[in-house]
């Protein structure tokens, strides 16, 4: 039973979300041969607040 978390900034349609699971749990299934009635997906969204690079806040770009 696979499960996936997907991390993500915040700010994506749910258009965009329900597309995102419905290709990972496509290549998921494709790759493992796991069928997809078995096929966890998790989408966490970050706040632009709590993700930084290089010392810069995505918030703050």
């Amino acid at each position: 039973m696979p499960y996936v978390t997907v991390k993500m900034l915040e700010g994506r349609t749910d258009a965009q979300k329900k597309a995102l699971v419905e290709k990972v749990t496509d290549a998921v299934s494709e790759t493992t041969g796991a069928p997809k009635e078995n096929i966890t997906i998790f989408i966490e969204e970050m706040s632009k607040n709590h993700y930084a690079t290089a010392g810069v806040r995505a918030s703050d770009k």
